[in-house]
This record gives structure tokens, C-alpha cells and sequence, in this order.
């Protein structure tokens, strides 16, 4: 996936006590399109991953490391690890930091299944696409709470 010519991102959000927090969004449902999402968490709650079609709050201990799986990681296993589709809801007490890194590829690498994990069993779950394809649909997406990748499915 030529990682060396790659980029790092490195993202900090803050969360300032909300005082309506049920008519804010602190960050809509998404899935990250990176091999694996790192999160620093500082303790307060307010992360939530989808499970079963369900919201489950993520209860991290104070400055925990997390890591979920993201779409890359999704598309190149052809779907043998899924995805994590997460949220951030905000409250009306206490503060919220997170800081969150990933690899992004160039934007005219192509992420596809790989092909050792592709048989004539186990075709190949999700098209090809570049990152900057990969960009261009994901700002377009109104996933409503599903994973991104389920719009590369074949």
C-alpha cells in the first residue's frame, strides 16, 4: 500500500460541556477509512460503537489507548474483520479530549481485497477504489448509520 509515501494523521477533538447535550451531535456516525483507528482517551465518557444495531458506550479506562479496525482494514481482508461504525455524544458536566491517529494512503493508491484472501469460495466482497475515490464518496455519503464500506460491497 506504499506506506512510506503515505500520511500520518494526527487529530485532537475537543468536547466542551454541552449545556444541551441532547439536541447536540458531538460527532455524527462514521466509520474512519484508515487500517486501524487509534484513540488516547481521557476518561469521560462519550464514545459509542454500533453493535448488533445497537449504541453501546465505550467505558475506557482514564487515558486508554483504543484501537478499532477501519474501512481499509475491512476491504483488504475481504471482510473478515469488520469495520467499527462510532459516534461521540457530548454532556452537560464534564469536558471530552480524544486524540486520534491514522495512515492514509496516497490518494492514487487502489484498496482492494487481498488477493490471498480471495478463492473461488470467498470472492471478492468489495470493488477496487483509489483513496481520493474513497474521499470523493465519503464526503457524498449519507451512510445513516452504517459502515461506509457497505457502498463498495459487490
Amino acid at each position: 500500500m506504499n506506506i512510506e509515501s503515505g500520511l500520518h494523521v494526527f487529530i485532537v477533538n475537543y468536547y466542551p460541556p454541552c449545556p444541551q447535550p441532547e439536541i447536540a451531535k458531538g460527532l455524527p456516525p462514521h466509520t474512519d477509512f484508515t487500517i486501524f483507528g487509534h484513540l488516547l482517551e481521557t476518561g469521560h465518557n462519550g464514545l459509542q460503537v454500533q453493535h448488533d444495531g445497537k449504541w453501546v458506550s465505550v467505558n475506557p479506562l482514564p487515558n486508554s489507548y483504543l484501537i478499532h479496525v477501519g474501512d481499509q482494514l475491512e476491504i483488504l481482508t475481504n471482510g473478515k474483520y469488520k469495520s467499527v461504525v462510532h459516534k461521540v455524544s457530548v454532556n452537560n458536566k464534564t469536558r471530552r479530549m480524544s486524540i486520534g491517529l491514522g495512515y492514509l494512503p496516497p490518494v492514487e493508491t487502489a484498496i482492494s481485497p487481498a488477493p490471498e484472501l480471495v478463492s473461488e469460495d470467498h470472492p471478492p466482497a468489495f470493488r477496487a477504489i483509489t483513496y481520493a475515490e474513497s474521499l470523493e464518496l465519503k464526503q457524498k455519503c449519507q451512510c445513516d448509520n452504517k459502515s461506509f464500506v457497505d457502498l463498495l460491497r459487490i
